[in-house]
């Protein structure tokens, strides 16, 4: 199947212990009219999915150990043939918890980090002890044996950050680090001012790209920045020797940019499917749908693997296969997650050739 499900973020509650600037789900302690749903539902949905495939599930939230049974669905997930992650901001990282991620089959857990310093990571996350939280948290799973990657999001609030963050998370031990150009979503509407720019965030693509090149014990990956497989192109043009390593390095995970709906998707805590964890419009419901029957024959996933349909530059780019642009961000500038990717400064060759012949 060409586009076959790789990889789900499940939502498992929308309840947190922190209140990140940036939160897609506007999550916070407590949250009105979107209650946790019980573990025999969890263990259905589970079993709805490994009956069609076998897709990482990253058990997410909101902050998913504040559930009770996290683990008990985690150990059910595993024992289904699925390869269970966990996705946690740290704060409730203990001894105890790492015996149980390790006894659930928890393969990975990943940890946000959003600033180098105390001061700009629990400015981000709008906590005091956040940053506590993480540097404790990867002591605890080095201690243990408990492999973990870091994500880290970036606005102008943090943007000066990104070099300091990256060595951070060698330094932390992160087997991997990921780069994330935030999407404007839930309370990340409140905060559209502090996107980073379009010609900042091609001079961030094209130093994570230099970076990347030297890296050679840490797997690094910009994450909603489909562009950067455009970057890695154009350089490559000039660089065949280097970017014949790159591709080495990019079969562990495909060189290809926007992936929402193609090969990842969101279940959110209501059993709503979505493209990714940025993208607010569902795509069909487990509770009344199959997943199997969502993945397959959704309209809207059909959308989003139909890159000749694509609009402004993005449908004339000839970039369009690695790239495809951010449907999220799409969406939410423009209201059209067909549109252009509004965060992208390169002119696609066509409309070049177009304005250069009807100008001569």
């Amino acid at each position: 199947m060409e586009f076959a499900p790789k990889w789900i973020a499940w939502e498992i509650t929308r309840r947190c212990n922190l209140r990140c600037v940036h939160c897609r789900s506007c999550s916070e302690a407590e949250v009105d009219g979107h209650p946790d749903f019980d573990s025999s539902e969890a263990y259905r949905v589970l079993e709805d999915i490994a009956s069609y495939a076998k897709p990482v599930v990253v058990l997410s939230g909101g902050e998913p150990l504040l559930r009770n049974d996290v683990f008990d669905i985690a150990k059910h997930g595993t024992g289904l043939g699925l390869r269970m992650c966990l996705a946690t901001n740290g704060m409730l990282v203990t001894d105890e918890v790492c015996v149980n991620i390790k006894d659930s089959g928890i393969r990975i857990v990943s940890l946000s980090l959003d600033g180098s310093t105390e001061a700009v990571h629990d400015d981000f996350r709008s906590v005091k002890g956040a940053f506590a939280g993480i540097t404790n948290a990867t002591g605890l799973f080095k201690k243990h044996g408990i492999e973990f990657i870091i994500n880290s999001s970036f606005t102008k609030r943090n943007q000066e950050e990104i070099p300091a963050v990256y060595r951070l998370a060698k330094e932390l031990g992160a087997t991997a680090w990921y780069m994330f150009m935030i999407v404007p979503t839930g309370r990340g509407e409140e905060i559209m001012n502090e996107l980073i720019s379009k010609e900042q965030y091609e001079e961030i693509l094209e130093w994570h790209y230099q970076m990347e090149m030297d890296e050679k014990n840490m797997l690094v990956r910009p994450t909603c920045a489909p562009h950067y497989y455009r970057v890695v192109l154009q350089r490559a043009k000039d660089e065949k020797s280097k970017f014949e390593r790159r591709t080495l390095k990019f079969s562990t995970g495909g060189a290809k940019g926007c992936i929402a709906g193609q090969l990842i998707c969101l279940l959110d805590v209501d059993g709503n499917v979505l493209p990714c964890s940025y993208f607010p419009k569902p795509a069909g419901n487990v509770r009344e749908t199959s997943f199997k029957d969502i993945w397959e024959n959704s309209g809207l996933f059909r959308d989003l693997r139909d890159f000749k349909s694509y609009k402004g530059k993005c449908g004339a780019c000839e970039y369009i296969n690695v790239c495809g642009g951010c449907r999220a961000r799409a969406y939410s500038v423009h209201g059209d997650y067909m549109a252009e990717e509004p965060f992208c400064s390169h002119v696609p060759f066509k409309l070049t050739d177009k304005k250069r012949k009807s100008s001569s």
